[in-house]
Protein backbone atom coordinates (compact mmCIF):
# COMPACT_ATOMS: atom_id res chain seq x y z
CA UNK A 1 0.00 0.00 0.00
CA UNK A 2 1.34 3.64 -0.90
CA UNK A 3 0.51 6.71 1.17
CA UNK A 4 -2.17 7.90 -1.45
CA UNK A 5 -4.00 4.81 -0.65
CA UNK A 6 -3.45 4.96 3.41
CA UNK A 7 -5.01 8.32 3.46
CA UNK A 8 -7.88 7.25 1.52
CA UNK A 9 -8.35 4.65 4.37
CA UNK A 10 -7.43 6.44 7.19
CA UNK A 11 -10.10 9.25 5.88
CA UNK A 12 -12.57 7.13 5.27
CA UNK A 13 -12.47 5.24 8.82
CA UNK A 14 -11.82 8.74 10.42
CA UNK A 15 -16.09 9.34 11.00
CA UNK A 16 -17.67 7.69 13.73
CA UNK A 17 -20.24 5.83 11.70
CA UNK A 18 -18.06 4.78 8.83
CA UNK A 19 -15.54 3.37 11.30
CA UNK A 20 -18.26 1.29 13.47
CA UNK A 21 -19.47 -0.30 10.05
CA UNK A 22 -16.10 -1.31 8.83
CA UNK A 23 -15.79 -3.22 12.84
CA UNK A 24 -19.00 -3.80 12.36
CA UNK A 25 -18.28 -5.84 8.73
CA UNK A 26 -15.17 -6.96 9.69
CA UNK A 27 -17.00 -8.90 12.37
CA UNK A 28 -19.47 -10.72 9.62
CA UNK A 29 -16.91 -12.51 7.54
CA UNK A 30 -17.30 -12.51 4.09
CA UNK A 31 -20.68 -13.36 4.06
CA UNK A 32 -21.21 -9.83 4.69
CA UNK A 33 -24.51 -8.21 5.90
CA UNK A 34 -27.34 -6.37 3.54
CA UNK A 35 -27.95 -2.82 3.47
CA UNK A 36 -30.92 -2.61 5.61
CA UNK A 37 -29.76 -5.16 7.72
CA UNK A 38 -26.21 -2.91 8.60
CA UNK A 39 -28.56 0.18 8.46
CA UNK A 40 -30.86 -1.41 11.57
CA UNK A 41 -28.06 -2.85 13.22
CA UNK A 42 -26.37 0.78 13.56
CA UNK A 43 -29.67 2.59 13.46
CA UNK A 44 -28.75 5.13 10.75
CA UNK A 45 -30.97 6.03 7.96
CA UNK A 46 -30.53 4.23 4.37
CA UNK A 47 -29.93 7.85 2.60
CA UNK A 48 -27.29 8.27 5.07
CA UNK A 49 -25.74 4.62 5.37
CA UNK A 50 -25.65 4.83 1.02
CA UNK A 51 -23.43 7.85 1.77
CA UNK A 52 -20.69 6.01 4.30
CA UNK A 53 -21.03 2.72 2.00
CA UNK A 54 -19.70 4.87 -1.02
CA UNK A 55 -17.33 6.35 0.84
CA UNK A 56 -15.60 2.72 2.68
CA UNK A 57 -15.98 1.34 -1.20
CA UNK A 58 -14.21 4.20 -2.82
CA UNK A 59 -11.73 3.79 -0.19
CA UNK A 60 -11.50 0.41 -0.99
CA UNK A 61 -12.14 -0.89 2.50
CA UNK A 62 -15.26 -2.82 1.84
CA UNK A 63 -16.61 -4.35 -1.61
CA UNK A 64 -20.62 -4.70 -2.70
CA UNK A 65 -22.32 -7.56 -4.67
CA UNK A 66 -25.59 -8.09 -5.41
CA UNK A 67 -27.45 -11.12 -4.15
CA UNK A 68 -30.91 -11.23 -5.93
CA UNK A 69 -32.58 -7.86 -4.65
CA UNK A 70 -30.02 -7.49 -1.61
CA UNK A 71 -26.61 -5.52 -2.06
CA UNK A 72 -23.99 -7.11 0.20
CA UNK A 73 -20.93 -5.75 2.00
CA UNK A 74 -18.56 -7.04 2.71
CA UNK A 75 -15.06 -6.08 4.33
CA UNK A 76 -11.94 -6.43 2.00
CA UNK A 77 -9.45 -7.64 4.26
CA UNK A 78 -6.58 -7.43 2.07
CA UNK A 79 -7.19 -3.67 2.04
CA UNK A 80 -7.54 -4.27 6.08
CA UNK A 81 -4.42 -5.97 6.49
CA UNK A 82 -2.23 -3.98 4.01
CA UNK A 83 -3.10 -1.07 5.93
CA UNK A 84 -2.22 -2.12 9.12
CA UNK A 85 1.09 -3.39 7.57
CA UNK A 86 1.72 0.27 6.22
CA UNK A 87 1.08 1.42 9.54
CA UNK A 88 3.55 -0.82 11.03
CA UNK A 89 6.45 -1.49 8.84
CA UNK A 90 8.93 0.53 10.79
CA UNK A 91 7.40 -0.13 14.47
CA UNK A 92 10.81 -1.98 15.34
CA UNK A 93 12.62 -0.16 13.21
CA UNK A 94 14.51 -3.57 11.96
CA UNK A 95 13.25 -6.55 9.53
CA UNK A 96 10.81 -7.64 12.40
CA UNK A 97 7.28 -8.43 11.28
CA UNK A 98 4.88 -7.08 13.78
CA UNK A 99 1.66 -6.26 11.86
CA UNK A 100 -1.36 -8.41 12.71
CA UNK A 101 -2.92 -10.28 9.87
CA UNK A 102 -6.49 -11.20 9.71
CA UNK A 103 -7.95 -14.02 7.43
CA UNK A 104 -11.76 -14.82 8.36
CA UNK A 105 -11.31 -17.93 6.67
CA UNK A 106 -8.71 -19.33 8.94
CA UNK A 107 -9.52 -17.02 11.99
CA UNK A 108 -7.08 -13.95 13.20
CA UNK A 109 -3.51 -14.30 13.73
CA UNK A 110 -0.47 -12.03 14.79
CA UNK A 111 2.56 -12.20 12.83
CA UNK A 112 4.54 -11.10 16.49
CA UNK A 113 3.35 -12.60 19.77
CA UNK A 114 1.32 -10.13 21.59
CA UNK A 115 3.07 -8.42 24.64
CA UNK A 116 1.47 -6.71 27.85
CA UNK A 117 2.22 -3.42 29.01
CA UNK A 118 3.45 -3.19 32.92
Amino acid sequence: MDQKHALAALGALAQETRLELFRLLVTCGPQGLPAGVIAERLGVLPSSLSFHLQQLTHAGLITQRRLSRHLIYSADYGTMNALLAYLTENCCGRDAVCAPVCDPATGCTSAAPKTTAA
